[in-house]
C-alpha cells in the first residue's frame, strides 16, 4: 500500500499554481474557487491512495488452478468362460475290438459278405428286434449293407431312433467242411491226424475215415458217431458232434509201421442226423507224412 501523506502537499501546490496561471488579466483570483478546487483534488488523491495495491510480484506468481477433468472410463467387457461342447456324430457309427464278420442276416447261418476290422468304422443304419445285431453299411465292396454282431462293438451317436429291421428268412442250412493233413503221431504204432473245420450251416454228428498208404496199399478205416483225437500215449480228446463253426483234429486208425514219406490218401465223410435226411458230405485229402 502507498503512503498518501507525502504526496498531498506537492499535488496541492501544483493545483494552486495551475489555477493561478490560468487566470486571465490582472484580476485577483477567486479564493473560494481556489479552495474548492484544492479540496476536491485532495479528496480524489486520498480516495485513490486508499485502494490496496496489488504487488507486481504477486501477479507474476499467481498460477490459475485448473481443475483436472476425470478420464473417461471405457467399460471393460467381462469375459465369460468358453463353453466346451462334445461333438456327437449325427450319423451313428460302429467299431469293433475284435474282427467281426458281416453277414446277409443276423446270425451265423447267413452267408458272410464282409467284415469289420479293428480300427475301422462304419455307419449304422438299423438294428434287429433283439438288439444284438446292427444293420450297417458294408465296409467291404459288394453288397451295400449287412448285419454285424454287437458282441465286440462300440457305438457312437444316438442309436435310440434307429429303425428296427425284420431279418430276412433263415436260409436252408447247407453242410460244408474243410479237411487238411495235420501231422503224424505215434505211441504204440503210428497214426495220421486230420484237421476238420465245419464251415457249413449244420452240425455233423457222425464220421467215417479211411486212409490208404498208396506205396504199400495198406488201408485203415473207422466209422463212428464220435470225433476222437489221440495225443501221444497218455492223452485223448473226443466229442459227440462237430458243430457249425467249430474245428477239431481227428486221428486215424493205427498203422503198425512208420509211414513217413509214403504217399497217402484220406477220405473223410461227415454226416448229420439233425432231421435233414441224414445229409452227408465227403472230402478227400492227399498228403505225405
Amino acid at each position: 500500500m502507498f503512503k498518501s501523506t507525502s504526496l498531498l502537499a506537492p499535488l496541492a501546490v501544483l493545483v494552486i499554481a495551475s489555477l493561478a496561471c490560468s487566470s486571465s488579466g490582472v484580476s485577483t483570483p477567486d479564493s473560494n474557487y481556489i479552495n474548492t478546487s484544492v479540496a476536491q483534488t485532495l479528496i480524489a488523491i486520498q480516495s485513490q491512495s486508499t485502494q490496496p495495491a496489488i504487488p507486481v510480484n504477486l501477479l507474476d506468481t499467481v498460477t490459475p488452478t485448473i481443475t483436472s477433468i476425470p478420464p473417461i472410463l471405457t467399460p471393460t467387457a467381462t469375459l465369460s468362460p468358453t463353453s466346451v461342447f462334445t461333438v456327437t456324430p449325427l450319423v451313428p457309427q460302429i467299431s469293433v475290438s475284435v474282427p467281426t464278420n458281416c453277414r446277409v442276416g443276423p446270425g451265423k447261418v447267413y452267408d458272410r459278405v464282409g467284415a469289420l476290422l479293428v480300427g475301422e468304422t462304419t455307419e449304422i443304419v438299423g438294428r434287429n428286434p433283439v438288439g444284438n445285431y446292427w444293420y450297417v453299411r458294408n465296409p467291404d465292396p459288394g453288397q451295400e449293407f449287412c448285419w454285424l454282431w454287437g458282441e465286440y462293438a462300440t457305438l457312437v451317436g444316438n442309436t435310440q431312433t434307429l429303425p428296427i429291421y425284420t431279418p430276412p428268412p433263415t436260409p436252408t442250412p447247407v453242410p460244408n467242411f474243410e479237411a487238411s493233413y495235420a501231422g503224424l503221431d505215434s505211441c504204440v504204432g503210428w497214426w495220421v491226424e486230420i484237421k476238420l473245420v465245419n464251415n457249413g450251416g449244420i452240425d455233423f454228428r457222425s464220421m467215417s475215415l479211411r486212409v490208404i498208404d498208396r506205396d504199400t496199399d495198406t488201408v485203415v478205416s473207422v466209422g463212428t458217431d464220435m470225433f476222437a483225437n489221440l495225443n501221444g500215449c497218455n492223452n485223448s480228446d473226443s466229442r459227440k458232434a462237430l458243430a457249425s463253426g467249430e474245428k477239431f483234429v481227428v486221428s486215424s486208425p493205427i498203422f503198425n509201421y512208420d509211414p513217413t514219406d509214403h504217399k497217402m490218401r484220406a477220405t473223410i465223410t461227415l454226416c448229420s442226423d439233425d432231421g435233414v435226411n441224414g445229409t452227408c458230405l465227403t472230402k478227400v485229402v492227399e498228403f505225405k507224412p
